[in-house]
C-alpha cells in the first residue's frame, strides 16, 4: 500500500513538474506582431510584470520539482519539503491570479480606463498566454492535492511506516 501511495505521488509531482515546465516555457516564447492604426506593435510576456512574475515563479517551482523527484523516500527532508509545498503552492497562486487578471484585461479591456483589447490584434500571443495560464492553472491544482497528501501524511500516525 505505501509503494502504491509513493507512486502515485510521484506520479503527480511528474505531472506538476511537466506543468510548471510548460507554463513557463510557453508564456516565455509568447510574442507576436500586430499592427494597430496602421503602426507595428509587438506584445510580448516582458511587456507585462505580471507575466514575467509568472514566468519567474514557474522557472523556480520548476526547479524545485525537478530537485524532489529525486529526494530518497527515507529522507528526513520530507517534513522540509512540505513546508516549500505550501510554500509554493502560494507563489503558484499568486502568479496565476495576477497573470489571469492581465490576460482578463488583454483579451476584454477596461472601458472605464480607456484600455482597448488587444487579442483581436495579437491573436496568437494571446493564444500562447492562454495555454500558459491553463498549463499554470493545472499546476496550481495539482500542487493543492500534493500539499493536501503531504499533510495528510504527516498527520496521520497512523500511515506513518516503521523503516
Amino acid at each position: 500500500m505505501a509503494k502504491a501511495q509513493r507512486i502515485c505521488a510521484l506520479l503527480f509531482r511528474l505531472i506538476a513538474f511537466g506543468a510548471t515546465l510548460a507554463a513557463a516555457i510557453v508564456m516565455a516564447t509568447s510574442h507576436e506582431t500586430g499592427s494597430l492604426f496602421g503602426l507595428s506593435v509587438e506584445a510580448k510576456y516582458t511587456d507585462t510584470p505580471s507575466f514575467k512574475y509568472f514566468v519567474i515563479v514557474n522557472s523556480i517551482v520548476t526547479v524545485y520539482g525537478f530537485l524532489v523527484l529525486f529526494l530518497p523516500p527515507q529522507s528526513l527532508l520530507w517534513r522540509l519539503v512540505v513546508a516549500m509545498d505550501v510554500v509554493f503552492t502560494m507563489l503558484l497562486t499568486s502568479s496565476i491570479s495576477a497573470a489571469l487578471a492581465i490576460a482578463q484585461v488583454g483579451k476584454n479591456g477596461n472601458s472605464h480606463a480607456g484600455w482597448f483589447p488587444t487579442c483581436g490584434r495579437v491573436p496568437k500571443f494571446c493564444d500562447q498566454v492562454t495555454g500558459a495560464l491553463v498549463a499554470g492553472f493545472i499546476a496550481v491544482i495539482i500542487y493543492a492535492i500534493l500539499l493536501l497528501y503531504a499533510i495528510n501524511n504527516f498527520l496521520n500516525p497512523l500511515l506513518v511506516q516503521k523503516t
